[in-house]
């Protein structure tokens, strides 16, 4: 089985994720999409991010409807912070018949130099680029490497950040997250303050 490893803080989840995972799951040969959800972001502050299980929830009720895309916690329980090559060696050893591929924007390809280890991760993985309006300029390392794919997924400019900004101000944002999600941030007040 290969596996499409969408990682993220999730913070949170909304349409713009899920429209990405479904393209990846139904329009290339990934057999499955496991969004997994970042404990803490080696480059992002953690004071800005949800409890862990609470953006783990989002995950789940955000993906029940769609059986190819599954929440995933492996990064609960690995050391913090923590790195995508770390991941991959634990989901390696954890599951030895399983192919593992990483999914991520083009804006992030422009920083994959400067991941740890990032050759080993090219040498052993399959990566999934989708467009981004500013990605910026791709190392030319990049651009025709065999094991790098890009895929036409439609391209979405939203962010987790302007979501809890918008929260924040009292805005109605309920249009780019799925429903569930919106009732659980709702009904917990998350994002208000």
């Amino acid at each position: 089985m290969k596996i499409g490893l969408y990682f993220g803080t999730f913070n949170p989840i909304h349409v713009g994720h899920l429209i990405i995972a479904n393209h990846m799951a139904e329009y290339s040969n990934l057999d499955q999409i496991w969004m997994v959800v970042t404990p803490h972001n080696p480059h992002k502050q953690k004071n800005t991010l949800l409890d862990d299980y609470h953006r783990l929830e989002m995950v789940h009720l955000a993906t029940k409807d769609y059986p190819k895309i599954k929440p995933s916690d492996i990064e609960f329980k690995l050391p913090q912070p923590n790195y995508t090559i770390n991941t991959l060696a634990h989901l390696q050893e954890k599951y030895p018949n399983y192919e593992f591929a990483l999914i991520m924007g083009e804006d992030n390809l422009n920083s994959l130099h400067k991941w740890k280890n990032y050759e080993v991760i090219l040498q052993n993985h399959d990566i999934f680029v989708y467009p981004r309006l500013n990605s910026g300029v791709i190392d030319e390392q990049f651009i025709n490497h065999p094991k790098i794919h890009r895929v036409g997924a439609p391209v979405i400019e939203l962010s987790s950040t302007f979501i809890r900004e918008s929260i924040k101000l009292g805005k109605n944002v309920r249009a780019v997250l799925p429903e569930n999600v919106w009732a659980f941030l709702d009904h917990n007040l998350f994002y208000r303050k």
